[in-house]
């Protein structure tokens, strides 16, 4: 499905975080933080 964001809007995705440390420690989704980081899809035409 292809997406165009309108005027100045920018269509992101989520970059996962990793389910384990380099431990092998698993990290639960209650303990993760949010994401911070993401690959930009697509950029509206209004976009600088």
């Amino acid at each position: 499905m292809k997406f165009r964001p309108l005027h100045d809007r920018v269509l992101i995705r989520r970059v996962e975080g990793e389910e384990k440390t380099a431990g092998g420690i698993i990290i639960p989704d209650t303990a993760k933080e949010k994401p911070m980081e993401g690959e930009v899809v697509a950029a509206g035409p209004g976009a600088r």
